[in-house]
């Protein structure tokens, strides 16, 4: 089958204006960067409160905020948390570092989620323990799509 030259120049000005499908992360995919984020340490449920709408009606823009149940006191402290979602094209949303100089261990900030989906957060304590909690979030105007 041979293309002559209307076929091809068609081809070259329509394809590119044709949809993509959005890249996104699996389930599997937000669990290995978890799994890399902790080292593969052993998580434990709990100490983290993720503040996030469980109905988002644009996922271009989503409020979260993250709190851990910390003193922050030089000997027991946060050091680190990331927020991880399971759909976007990257499971790795943010990651934050923190020292006893921060007084709290809580964070805010926006985040683009491209579907329905699980957002989780795992924080690192100093001494040495994981920490976890998740959240089921329902969009109902997607964002992330790249294309």
């Amino acid at each position: 089958m041979t293309m002559d030259r209307r076929q091809a120049l068609l081809a070259v000005t329509v394809l590119p204006l044709l949809p993509a499908a959005p890249a996104r992360a699996t389930p599997e995919a937000m669990a290995a960067a978890m799994q890399a984020f902790s080292g593969g340490a052993p998580v434990r449920d709990g100490r983290i409160t993720i503040e996030v709408a469980e109905l988002v009606e644009n996922g271009n823009t989503v409020p979260v905020a993250l709190r851990v149940d910390s003193p922050m006191t030089a000997t027991d402290h946060v050091q680190r948390l990331a927020l991880f979602t399971e759909r976007n094209p990257q499971p790795e949303v943010a990651v934050f570092h923190l020292s006893p100089a921060a007084g709290r261990a809580q964070v805010a900030t926006r985040m683009r989620l491209a579907t329905s989906q699980t957002v989780l957060a795992l924080a690192q304590t100093s001494d040495g323990t994981w920490w976890q909690t998740g959240v089921e979030v329902l969009v109902t105007l997607a964002a992330c799509v790249e294309g």
